[in-house]
Order: structure tokens, then sequence, then C-alpha cells
């Protein structure tokens, strides 16, 4: 049976989750210290998650693209876009929600006030994140992506009955631009004192966030309806991403730029640029072809990418510091502390794939086919 994975989009899950994990392994090797590299491979990880995001809005912009261009998007068909989607995203979230809970509860842990938001995926909705399953914030901000743009596209190609493609387009850019608004407000009323207040207050906030899964659906628009051209110059964009993604950072590097001191860029510019300079790289992406050991270590990864992202920050990591004064280690025990975080980190996730994700996609396959 013929696989239907896209070998350049296992690519760039493995970079993100890579992005991720090795960023956390700083926190293991030099917890206490702050310079430059650090920082930058700590960004890196901050990275991985916006290359997470523009991709899943590149995934689900396609299937939603080609309904719209086939004219098949009805109430029928939304409703069972949402239920695969469920099946994807949250089985897995739910079984490491519980673990986290139970081992809050044994370890003696206080366990947030509203922590039933986590079940509606409100924690950080409009506000910040809980100190407790504290990736789920991305979580949070891709199921209301899922949510709002799609069935927002359901309801315009009831009212205005254009052409697919075009309505797809226009109803994304302008809920891009309407998001901008809450930005707006955003900038006027927060009060930022560096970049943690700010990554708390909107970089891990979902209504200031959905629109970064949505410069995925702009970009699915583009490679789809100027396909020839796209990749005719694939090598070009590739090489301006790498360019705009190194200058966007130089930028901040030479003139200080912090989100205490130049908030409208943080707040207008700099994540939208980041996605942007991203997503350049896809179509020189799409194009790579896998073989042998490479492409099975790149698949591996990539199936079981949600697992590792789940994993291996609150429920490995922080216990990991809970229990062990890292800072007081050598760098030699330390070494080894970060060989077994990785390889805990693969061998739960890759557990949680084949016994309870596999089973479950491979039932939702079943009942809901595409």
């Amino acid at each position: 049976m013929k696989s239907d994975r896209i070998f350049g989009l296992d690519c760039l899950r493995a970079l993100a989750i890579g992005l991720v994990i090795f960023s956390h392994c700083t926190f293991l090797l030099y917890p206490n210290d702050v310079n430059v590299v650090l920082n930058i491979f700590r960004l890196m990880g901050a990275v991985g998650v916006d290359l997470f995001f523009v991709l899943s809005g590149y995934l689900i912009g396609g299937i939603l693209l080609k309904m719209m261009n086939n004219d098949d998007i009805n109430w029928s068909k939304l409703l069972r876009f949402w239920k695969r989607r469920w099946f994807r995203t949250l089985p897995n979230y739910f079984l490491i929600l519980c673990v986290n809970i139970v081992l809050a509860f044994l370890i003696g842990l206080k366990l947030p006030k509203d922590t039933f938001l986590y079940g509606l995926f409100l924690q950080n909705f409009a506000w910040e994140h809980p100190n407790f399953f504290t990736e789920a914030w991305s979580l949070s901000i891709e199921e209301y992506a899922y949510i709002f743009l799609p069935l927002l596209l359901f309801l315009m190609s009831i009212i205005i009955k254009w052409n697919g493609e075009k309505l797809f387009f226009l109803t994304s850019l302008v809920t891009i631009v309407l998001l901008t608004l809450l930005k707006i407000h955003y900038y006027f009323n927060a009060d930022v004192l560096n970049y943690h207040d700010w990554s708390s207050s909107f970089r891990k906030v979902v209504v200031y966030r959905m629109d970064s899964i949505y410069y995925g659906f702009l970009a699915v628009y583009f490679i789809t309806v100027y396909k020839s051209f796209i990749n005719r110059y694939k090598s070009i964009l590739f090489v301006s991403g790498l360019v705009i993604f190194i200058m966007l950072h130089a930028l901040i590097y030479i003139f200080k730029m912090s989100p205490e001191t130049h908030l409208w860029f943080y707040s207008f510019l700099y994540l939208q640029v980041l996605c942007m300079s991203l997503l350049l790289l896809f179509p020189l992406f799409l194009d790579i072809k896998g073989k042998g050991i490479y492409k099975e270590v790149i698949e591996f990864v990539s199936t079981r990418s949600y697992a590792i992202y789940l994993v291996n920050y609150s429920l490995l990591l922080l216990n990991l510091q809970l229990f062990i004064d890292v800072g007081a280690l050598g760098m030699l025990v330390k070494a080894f502390l970060v060989l077994f975080f990785l390889s805990a980190t693969i061998f739960v996730s890759n557990l949680i794939y084949v016994y309870f994700e596999k089973p479950i996609l491979k039932f939702r396959d079943q009942k809901i086919p595409r």
C-alpha cells in the first residue's frame, strides 16, 4: 500500500520538533546561564513551535481549499473534517493532561484553580497560560484556529457564490487583518516589562496567535494557484526565507529590540514576518525525496512528533529539574542526564504512538474516511 505521506513535510515536522527538543536540552546543560548563544538556542525552540503552526495551517488549509475548489464544502463535510482533526489531536492531549494531573497529586504540586478550563482549551484563550502542562498553550491556539476560519469559510460559501479559490484567499486574508485589531488593543493596553511578560501575555494567547496558522492558509493558496511560478523560483524563495529570517533576528540583536522597548515591533511585525519567512522554505521542502535509513529516521521522528512535543517538557524535563539539582552537577553528569532525557522522550513517545495514537488513527480512518 502506497503511503500518502509527503517526505518534505515530514522533514519540516522533524525539524520543528528537533528545534523544540534541543532548546529544552539547554535547560539541563546550562540551567542557570544566560548568554547570546544560549538565547539563540532557546529562541529556536520558539521558532520550532511557529514552524508547527504554519505547517498545520498549510495542511489544514490544503484540505479546505480542495473542498472549496470542488464546491464540496457543506455542514456534513465540515463536521467530518473536525471529527478527523479531533481524533488526531484530542486523545493524546487528554491522555497527557490526565497523566500530568495524576503526577501533580502524587508529588504534592498545587493544580491551577481553573484546571477545568484545559478540558475546553480555554486556559489561555485571552489571558496568560497557567504554570501547569505549559506546552498546552500551543494546542489551544491550534484547536480554535481549526474551528474559527473553517466555520467562517463554510458560512461565506453559503452567503457569497464566488470562485472557491478566490473566496478562500480573501476570507483568509480578511480574517488575518481583523485579528490584527485585537493586537492593536493589546499594544495600547499591555504592561510589558520583559520578554517573558510579552511571551506569556501575547505569544502564548489564543486570540493573538491564531493568525500564525492562517498564514499557512495563504501559503497553500499561492503554492496551489501559482504552482508553476512557485516551482520555478522555489530555490530563490528558499534563500529569501533564510535571509529574511536571519535579518529579522539580526535587527533585534543589533538594535537591542525587546518587547518592553519595541512593543510595536513584537505586536505587529516579529511573529508575522517570522511565519512568512518559514513559509518561503516550503516549496523547496515539498520537492525533497527521501530513501533508505535517512527516510526511515525522518518518518519515525515525524510520526511521533506530536507525542514528543507533549511529553518532553512538563512530563519529563520539569520533573527531572524538580528532583535533581541540575545546577550542582558536573558537565559530564549533565551530558548523561541530557542523553537520558532524549532517550526517555523517544521511548515514552514511541509507546504512546504505537499503542495509543496509531490505533486511534486507524479506528478514525475506518469510521470516518477522508
